[in-house]
């Protein structure tokens, strides 16, 4: 039931309505009844103005072809318009109690033209049963979906279809029908003539005379819809994983980062026999591992902000040989084609790693029996406007080829979509190629896909070029390894990644002075007049330190500022503020200092 009142005959109705209304509820809920039902207005609109007129209307199996799920679709109603009278005795709106009659219509005109052409044309599943367990009537949609005859659907019981675990449902609905109760929106899956199963949605409606034990009954295909629903809370639980991830990497990354603090200067002394170095050494690596392991999780969970330098590509791509040839496996031969004396790139190293081995995997996932996996580096110029909406210029080009089974053009126009995957339920989040996407389009770049069966996938990015040499931030730490000099004032809450890291300034030949709060590192600035640098974690009690940071360079704006965290995330601090994650080790220290020194904190 509803009501329309008012000039603009506000659209008011009852629960059993919203039902009707499919995808255009809530929305209808106080909208004009001409807007909510645009796509009947003409049909209906004479039958308003009557009722309008003071003229009531009665209307039985009215054919109306509405829009209502996306899509057009041909109903039939019953139903009356009264008028409404106001206060005031005026006629102020109108009042509609209805039925839809599809399903009941469709099975009284079955033997008709029209109801054979849309039996003929329906996708869905339209079928006439009994409720001893018979099809008597279906459409062609069921030989087509399932694979099997019609002879064959007519003359079996039709619980000879439906997958085992569904024949509890299939009972209770049909017993449901049998008391002259329709059921709707249940589902049930069906085998096709090979044994898979699709998956329905389902309703059914017995016929008006209930003795008959007939019912009529509809089904539309969810496999697909219930796939991607699958792969959402898939993607869900991923989401989950990141952030407990990103969670606890603060407090795992500060209790690494004594410990590779430590490790790391005694490794560099040279401390200790033979023997004690080992296992300085075996400690070290195993404590990278971990930092690597964290590292790698936050960027599985996407939780790594994005932080964009100067990339040797063929550089990388070598650093990664061996984890790309433990995750590709033995059946998989990677050949590599990288070019020399290439220019830097634009990229976030970390990112871009992650996205060579999405990529490996999506390669290695793609060729079942072995095969070949090519990775070229080069660079490309266009000198016009690319397919890809790249701007004419040059680019360095990353290049992932395999020799597996490819794709149609249908599967590669999706293949870049979020929550696309052709691996299946449980085997890919369908995030990979999306991501890598994503990536290079933030960093100024591009994503194309080439594929077809049987030929192999072939991924191109392209990243911007760098004006400035990868190595010379590197380089300006490795020549200045003596003694710096300067003032330090290093800020952290926590006492022992504080300690280590005021042992690594020291070494490096800094004057260190420590604070264990943002408040009283302010405290210090007032009173060290010869402080050159700030050194300070991020996530503390009372204040940040991104927020420190912009509280110092307010006193002092010649201020150099290094911001330090053990956490992936980068809200709230600013893209400006130069920071180096912890845990670290002492190389990578005096390299984010020496390009504070040397003005490169961008």
């Amino acid at each position: 039931m509803f009501i329309a009142w008012g000039p603009e005959l506000t659209f008011l109705y009852n629960d059993a309505y919203a039902e009707i209304l499919g995808d255009k509820h809530p929305g209808a809920l106080g909208r004009p009844f001409q807007q909510v039902w645009w796509d009947i207005w003409d049909d209906i609109k004479p039958l308003v103005d009557r009722a309008l007129a003071d003229e009531a209307t009665w209307s039985e199996n009215l054919p109306l072809t509405m829009n209502r799920r996306g899509f057009l679709e041909e109903t039939w109603w019953t139903f009356f318009y009264s008028p409404v009278r106001d206060d005031d005795g005026r006629i102020g709106g109108m009042f509609c109690s209805c039925l839809e009659t599809t399903i009941q219509v469709l099975a009284e005109r079955q033997n008709t033209e029209q109801r054979q052409r849309l039996f003929e044309l329906s996708r869905d599943l339209f079928g006439v049963a009994t409720t001893d367990g018979y099809l008597k009537s279906v459409n062609p949609a069921w030989s087509h979906v399932l694979g099997r005859t019609e002879e064959e659907l007519l003359t079996r019981p039709f619980s000879e279809i439906i997958h085992p675990d569904d024949l509890g449902t299939t009972a209770e609905v049909v017993a449901a029908l049998a008391r002259g109760e329709a059921a709707h929106q249940f589902h049930v899956r069906l085998l096709k003539a090979d044994g898979e199963a699709i998956a329905f949605a389902w309703s059914a409606v017995p016929d008006a005379a209930s003795a008959s034990g007939i019912f009529y009954t509809v089904g539309r295909d969810i496999t697909e819809e219930l796939r991607r629903d699958e792969m959402l809370r898939h993607s869900q639980k991923m989401d989950a994983m990141g952030q407990l991830t990103g969670g606890v990497a603060h407090d795992f990354n500060n209790l690494l980062m004594p410990i590779i603090g430590s490790l790391d200067m005694l490794q560099r002394k040279g401390v200790g026999d033979q023997r004690s170095r080992r296992m300085i050494d075996g400690a070290l690596q195993s404590a990278e591992r971990a930092k690597t392991l964290v590292q790698r999780l936050l960027g599985f969970a996407r939780r790594q902000p994005l932080q964009p330098q100067p990339i040797d590509l063929a550089a990388l791509v070598l650093g990664m040989e061996s984890l790309l040839a433990s995750t590709v496996g033995p059946r998989v031969r990677i050949s590599y084609d990288l070019q020399s004396d290439l220019p830097s790139a634009v990229a976030d190293a970390n990112q871009l790693e992650m996205a060579l081995l999405n990529l490996a995997v999506n390669g290695r996932d793609a060729m079942p029996e072995g095969g070949v996996l090519t990775i070229h580096v080069g660079m490309e110029t266009f000198h016009h406007q690319h397919g890809s909406e790249l701007r004419p210029g040059r680019y360095l080009q990353l290049c992932v080829h395999d020799t597996g089974v490819g794709m149609d053009e249908a599967t590669r126009v999706k293949a870049t979509e979020p929550f696309f995957s052709t691996k299946g339920i449980g085997r890919g989040t369908g995030l990979g190629l999306s991501m890598v996407h994503g990536l290079a389009a933030q960093l100024g770049g591009a994503l194309s896909l080439e594929s077809a069966p049987g030929e192999g996938t072939t991924v191109k990015i392209w990243l911007p070029l760098s004006g400035a040499d990868p190595t010379a931030l590197a380089s300006a730490a490795e020549s200045a390894p003596g003694p710096h000099s300067g003032t330090v004032l290093l800020v952290d809450d926590e006492t022992l990644v504080r300690s280590s890291t005021a042992d690594m300034l020291a070494d490096l030949g800094y004057r260190v002075v420590e604070a264990e709060s943002a408040a009283q590192a302010l405290r210090k600035l007032e009173d060290e007049i010869e402080i050159q640098i700030l050194v300070t974690d991020h996530l503390m009690p009372e204040m940040t330190g991104a927020e420190l940071v912009v509280a110092a360079r307010r006193r002092h704006p010649g201020l150099h500022c290094l911001i330090v965290s053990g956490y992936a995330e980068e809200a709230g601090i600013s893209t400006d503020f130069p920071r180096l994650t912890k845990p670290f080790r002492q190389a990578e220290l005096a390299e984010k200092l020496a390009g504070l020194a040397a003005g490169l904190e961008n």
